[in-house]
Formats: structure tokens, sequence, C-alpha cells
């Protein structure tokens, strides 16, 4: 008997499926090939705000904040009432925490059908398949990688921009970080695998890439090349119809000259650049085991301005970490002045079961981490404001995205970002302009978190990533009632914030 629920397999049996995603970018890109994965077995897509009203959720889960297990156990269990009502809807938990809590998932919450890891996504549709048959949770968690993410397939959130996925893995150890211990070891993949990937997707109209990694420039430590990544950058500069190149996130100890060179010299890396602070204190990196010291840190500032004068740097910072006294936050703020960040994603240090910094002594009062932290966010906006002023009056190359500005509708402008990843919100020209495509516009206000540009637009130019995205719409515009994906995302993927080797510090 078909309940009222199930409306999503309207259209000859089609089961639809859902997937929800927390925490860093390694996620948001594994879950693109979760999607792949479901939609080469036969599944589709269900439409945007179903909210739990699809055969299949798949939560993509994350392990590095303190109430990461209470956030999942919420969501399975609102949940719980609607696969009682719908009998074959299927509820699937991989992810770090899946890989960290293994048999606990299903002993909490017994409804759950599959439980898998971090190294075995590509299991994910046999492992539905087996556990509708012998109507029993499977719960399948591999120790070591099975096959590196980007050789499985995949449904990209964006028709233009691309995840590019070089290593997988940390052989960090910070303190404050259990992703290493749930993602492994960095393992590197081969540039000509790399480079191949970057071609067949600007053959299909991507326009822009970002290079992924848990640490992304300690990349060819696994294949015994020190300047692996400088050469990568280096060969992405070559590569025809590729406009922009990013990556995230790096750190500062594998952050070297050639990569600085490499990034100054190569037209199509954007002149933009993530780099995890965490501390202005010596004596809390130390803590963390952050292998770099303030001066270390404020010496790869100066170098990246000095080669590349426009650079945006980002940067992640948490405040409160165990045993971090005045003197050590005033030496956060201190380099926060110094380095003039564009942007700052700062976190309140919370603690993570199974990290060395949970069981440190000197666990900092809720209160004074929450006045250090209104402090720093103060001077890191009206940083950001004093940045962004600076834009004022220049002219910009903006690609055009498509849900960054949440109010372009009511305000008659269009939103993209430019070369150095500023959002802006430009005056929607009289011309059709398409997600992908390029606009010349001069900057003409300021605020701390984006740009205005409210005069015409000086230039529009549409580009074969344009084209791309215009294709895919069209076409899921004309698949049939029922089982319509929805609109997908577009625009450059957006950077989440608090990234650290690949995992978020708070």
């Amino acid at each position: 008997m078909t309940s009222s629920g199930d409306r999503s397999q309207a259209v000859g049996g089609t089961r639809s499926y859902e997937v929800r995603t927390y925490g860093c970018q390694m996620n948001v890109h594994d879950s693109e090939r979760l999607s792949g994965l479901l939609e080469g077995a036969g599944y589709v897509r269900a439409p945007e705000g179903s909210d739990g009203d699809a055969d299949v959720v798949v939560f993509n889960t994350c392990a590095v904040r303190e109430n990461a297990d209470n956030k999942l156990y919420g969501n399975l269990g609102r949940l719980a009432p609607m696969k009682t009502r719908r009998p074959g809807m299927q509820i699937a938990v991989g992810g770090c925490l899946a890989q960290k809590d293994r048999d606990t998932i299903v002993r909490r919450a017994p409804w759950v059908d599959v439980v898998f890891g971090t190294h075995n996504i590509g299991k994910l549709p046999v492992l539905l398949e087996r556990a509708r048959v012998q109507e029993e949770a499977q719960v399948e968690i591999a120790e070591s990688l099975e096959a590196f993410p980007s050789t499985l397939p995949t449904r990209r959130e964006s028709a233009y921009a691309a995840w590019v996925s070089i290593s997988v893995g940390c052989n960090n150890t910070c303190t404050f970080c259990i992703v290493p211990a749930l993602r492994g070891k960095e393992k590197d993949r081969r540039p000509g695998d790399i480079l191949a990937e970057i071609e067949a997707l600007v053959a299909e109209g991507v326009s822009e890439i970002t290079l992924l990694g848990q640490n992304v420039n300690a990349y060819g430590s696994d294949i015994g090349d020190r300047e692996a990544f400088s050469k990568l950058l280096r060969a992405c500069g070559a590569i025809e119809g590729l406009e922009r190149v990013r990556f995230t996130s790096p750190h500062p100890r594998d952050f070297t000259d050639d990569v600085i060179a490499a990034m100054a010299e190569t037209p199509n890396v954007m002149p933009q650049l993530h780099m995890p602070l965490q501390s202005g204190s010596d004596t809390i990196l130390k803590a963390m085991r952050r292998s770099y010291r303030q001066d270390r840190y404020l010496g790869i500032i100066d170098k990246v301005r000095a080669a590349i004068p426009h650079a945006a740097i980002s940067t992640d910072i948490i405040v409160g970490f165990p045993g971090e006294t005045e003197e050590d936050f005033e030496q956060t703020m201190r380099v926060v002045r110094e380095a003039r960040f564009a942007q700052a994603f700062t976190f309140q240090y919370s603690k993570r079961p199974g990290t060395p910094a949970a069981e440190m002594d000197g666990q900092i009062p809720k209160a004074v981490v929450q006045e250090r932290y209104m402090r720093l966010s103060a001077l890191q906006e009206e940083i950001s404001w004093a940045e962004n002023k600076k834009q004022v009056g220049r002219t910009l190359e903006i690609m055009v995205a498509e849900g960054e500005g949440r109010k372009d509708g009511a305000t008659h402008r269009l939103s993209g970002r430019a070369a150095d990843n500023r959002l802006v919100h430009f005056t929607k020209p009289d011309e059709e302009v398409r997600p992908g495509d390029v606009v010349t516009v001069a900057i003409t206000y300021a605020a701390p978190h984006h740009l205005l540009a409210e005069g015409p637009t000086t230039r529009v130019r549409r580009t074969r990533a344009g084209d791309a995205w215009e294709k895919r719409n069209t076409a899921e515009a004309a698949k049939p009632a029922g089982v319509l994906l929805g609109l997908p995302t577009v625009g450059v993927p957006a950077p989440l914030p608090a990234v650290t080797g690949g995992c978020a510090p708070a």
C-alpha cells in the first residue's frame, strides 16, 4: 500500500533520494559523489525542500563538534515516525561520525538501515540493496581507503564550478582535530589523473575549479615530490578554457616559496588565499601542535602580499583553546591587526571527544570565551570593512552566480564573485546574463561582507560555462513531473568556514 508520503515514487516506481551534508569541503565533495552513485543506481534527487520526504535519506556527518552526535540523533529521531508510516523508506549515515561511532548509531537509532564510513562511500548503493533484501541494518566501516573518491560517479551541484580532490587524509596531529584519525594518513592522486579530470570538466563547460585536500599544499608528500603542488598549479595554467583556479585549505607548515611564485606567475590561479591561523600565540600554537609560530605565519603573509599585492587573504581562528590566557589572546589580536585579513572565520573552542585537547587542563569558562570572541569579531568586522572600502572605484570582472544574493530579486541585482572571491552584488544589465557568464563592473560601495556595483555593467561576456548552466537547467526543466531534481546550486563552491586540514576547527 502506498502512503501519501510515497508521491516521490509516482513516476514508474522511481525511488528518490536526499543527501544532507555537514562539515567541511571534503564532505561536500563526498556528497556529490554519493549523489552520483545513487543516480547511477537509478534513484532521482528529491525536490528541494522535501525535508525527509524521500525514499532514501543519507546523512553525511561531521565529527568535529562536541554536539555533533546530538544533532545527528535529533535529526534521526525526527525521521523515525516518517519511516514508520512509509514502508520501504531507508536511512543511511556516513561520514566522520559514522567512521567514529560505527555500531553505536544502530544501537541508538535502530531504524537506521545503513552505516558506512569515510573510506567506502562507493558501497552505499550495494549496502542499501543488501539492507532491503536482508531486512536488517548493514554496518560496514573500512579501515583504509577502498577507492579514491574522484574515481566514483558524481552529481555536481554547480554547472560551471567544480571541486577536484587532489589528496585525502592528513598527516598532521593537531590536538583539537579528530579528522585525521577518521580519514587516515594522506594519500595523493597522481598528477596526470588530476589534470585529466580537470580537462574533462572543462570540456563539459566548467570554467572554475577548486583543488581540494585536507592539507592541500602538502600534496606531493605521498609521491615523493616536495614541489608537486606548485607544479600542479602551473600545469593548471596550461589548460585552455580553465579561467579560475582556487585551492583549500593549505597549512602554514607546508606553504613554500615555490607555491607563492606559482600563484603569482600563473594567470588563472586566483589572487586569493585561505590560510588558517588558529592562534597568534606561540604558546597556544605549541599546545595545538601547529608546527609554525607567529613570525613564520606573518612572514608568509608578507611574501604573498609582496608577490600578489591585491590578494585577499582569509583565515580560521579558534578562541578559548585550553590554557589560553589574556596575553595569548592579545597575541591573536595583534596578528589580526597586522595581517589585515579580508575575512576571518572565528570560532569558540568546543571539546571534541577523542582529541587530546578535550582532556587538557585549563579549559576556559564559557563567559570568558564568549567575551574574547566578541572582541575579536568586532575587530575583524572593522578590518574587513576597511579592506573592502579599498575596492571602491576599482573595475572588476565578476563571475555570475546563482543563490549568492538572497535579496537579488527584490533589488533587481545579480551576484557573483570577483577574482579574489569577494562577493559582489551588481545592477542587472538589460541583456541576458547567466550563471557562469562574466561581467565587468565598477565598485561603488563596500560593506564588511560584500561589495556593490550600482552603475551600469560595462561588459557582459557570455561563456561556455554559461552555456553549460543553460543546457543543464533546460534539461532538468524538461524532466517529467514527479522526478524533478530541482535547480542546482550554482556558483563558486562556497568555501565552508573553519577548515583546518580538511576539518572544521571548532
